[in-house]
């Protein structure tokens, strides 16, 4: 008669040992696997800033996709480990109107902004008004921006706090004055502009953007380091080098509203802002 014991031990013995070598060859596979589709064919990216309000707003979470353009030193994630490399693999030109991600030449960093010019473009910027190839891009008032105010957007920066609006539903919205601009090749795409304010970034003095090279600007033209804005004061310091360009923002895929705490699950449902997700960043024609 076996000893129960006896048993157990026989058991317990026989149960084979974790290969922990294995186990991280698999996490570090995973690890390459996530680079690679990262580095290759989309990665999720986060708008920390209102600079491409009303179109994105902060706390939206969406998809970038690397391919559209081609592959340059940018295009590797973590990018900032790799230096500078001239040119692009299967490199394509963006269209006017894209929303892109790019390093800024002088950071380390990804920024979000619309193509509106590209080489051999000449571009200015007028009171307000973007002046492409001498003639200026349409612009269409339309009805103010209702954005509602929460901790993601608490509407209180200097641009944006004379703007804020209780409704009869007893929310509170920032009311932003919104236009409708159009570029030469039909694509439309909204803009936030409280006025003309003199000097940068309501004025930029004609340029030619030279070749491999975009002028890129944000949505939000009063709030937006991008072509217009000196590197000093945080901006692109002019036309960006398409090198730079890490993606095509394609769609919204979620968005908070900043209420989010890591230790309370419930607020990671109840912070969700509805009716974002899905929402498309390509930019619309004939509108």
């Amino acid at each position: 008669m076996t000893e129960p014991n006896a048993t157990f031990a026989a058991t317990k013995k026989d149960k084979p040992a974790t290969d922990w070598v294995a186990e991280v060859k698999s996490f570090a596979w995973l690890i390459l696997a996530v680079l690679a589709v990262w580095s290759l064919v989309a990665k999720p990216f986060y708008i920390p800033s209102e600079s491409m309000m009303p179109t994105l707003i902060k706390g939206d979470r969406l998809v970038v996709t690397k391919y559209p353009y081609g592959y340059s030193y940018v295009s590797p994630a973590p990018f900032h480990l790799v230096p500078f490399i001239h040119g692009r693999l299967f490199g394509r030109m963006p269209q006017r109107g894209d929303v892109v991600i790019l390093k800024p030449p002088a950071e380390d960093s990804d920024y979000i902004k619309r193509v509106v010019a590209l080489p051999g473009d000449r571009i200015e910027v007028r009171q307000g008004v973007i002046i492409l190839n001498g003639v200026p891009v349409p612009r269409v008032r339309l009805a103010p921006a209702m954005i509602p105010i929460d901790a993601n957007v608490p509407c209180a920066t200097p641009s944006e706090a004379g703007f804020r609006k209780t409704e009869a539903d007893g929310k509170d919205y920032c009311e932003l004055p919104r236009f409708r601009e159009t570029l030469p090749n039909g694509v439309s795409y909204d803009t936030i502009d409280d006025g003309y304010n003199p000097g940068v970034p309501d004025d930029y003095p004609e340029i030619t953007v030279p070749e491999g090279h975009v002028f890129l600007m944000g949505d939000n033209r009063d709030e937006s380091a991008d072509s217009r804005v000196p590197e000093a004061n945080m901006g692109l310091g002019g036309p960006v080098p398409w090198e730079n360009i890490g993606g095509r923002a394609e769609f919204i895929t979620f968005s908070y509203d900043g209420s989010t705490s890591y230790f309370n699950p419930i607020s990671w449902f109840s912070a969700l802002r509805h009716g974002r997700a899905g929402t498309s960043l390509r930019p619309q024609r004939g509108k």
